[in-house]
């Protein structure tokens, strides 16, 4: 079974979109006739459409918000992916670290719901996507702090979706995997690298992107589930 895709007119904010899972996506959400805006710190590739935007700052992300509002009167949906993946033991990891880990991607999801979500809910239409991770679940030597965030943003996003149903906004978790992205690889470098490759495979960004337009379409009829994706597996969905 294939899958077509249609934004026309649709404007999706996505943070942390430039470079892995965001910016596949955001090339996905313009090859279907949407409009994709990326809030990072820096430029994705050429032809997406860029807002430099520390997520941490929650003055700067409504700042931002409002000026896609301002542009294209609308926001249809919201994929909150920034993130950072420090590597540091819980007992030689300092405080600087810790405060960053959760202020990018705890905070920066807060902050980033509520800029955009009131304006779902005045419209009773569209989706939300935050991004766990299978270590919030398991752990992993090194990355506590990555993983106490993942953790914490389920919760999280279950009760926004709880929040806001009744306003016909949807809210939901993608644990997209093993996902070879420029951060992974900083994360994740010699035995660490072999050991993903080994057990659940490593996979590519554009592999997600198929089940992301699914939750930002009016097909996912779905709030408040995780949807995690346990190995890596080929592209099977024709998305455009």
């Amino acid at each position: 079974m294939k899958v077509k895709f249609d934004a026309t007119g649709e404007v999706v904010v996505i943070t942390g979109g430039a470079q892995g899972i965001g910016a596949a996506l955001a090339t996905a959400v313009n090859a279907v006739g949407g409009t994709a805006v990326v809030f990072d710190v820096t430029p994705p590739a050429a032809g997406i459409e860029y807002v430099e935007v520390d997520v941490a700052d929650r003055t700067a992300v409504e700042a931002a918000a409002q000026g896609v509002l301002e542009q294209y009167g609308r926001i249809d949906g919201l994929v909150a992916g920034a993130a950072v993946q420090p590597r540091s033991s819980v007992l030689e990891m300092d405080a600087a670290e810790w405060t960053r880990t959760l202020q990018v991607n705890l905070d920066g999801v807060v902050w980033a719901c509520q800029a955009v979500v009131p304006h779902l809910v005045a419209r009773q239409s569209g989706s939300v996507v935050v991004f766990t991770s299978g270590l919030a679940a398991t752990g992993y030597a090194g990355a506590a702090g990555y993983a106490a965030s993942k953790a914490a943003l389920v919760a999280f996003a279950k009760s926004l979706a709880a929040e806001v149903a009744a306003d016909r906004v949807r809210v939901n978790v993608v644990a997209p995997g093993v996902i070879d992205t420029v951060q992974f690889r900083g994360a994740n470098a010699g035995a660490d690298r072999d050991h993903w490759q080994d057990t659940i495979g490593i996979g590519d960004p554009d592999d997600v992107v198929g089940l992301l337009l699914f939750l930002l379409s009016d097909a996912a009829a779905i709030t408040g589930s995780v949807l995690p994706r346990e190995r890596a597996f080929a592209k099977l969905t024709s998305f455009i």
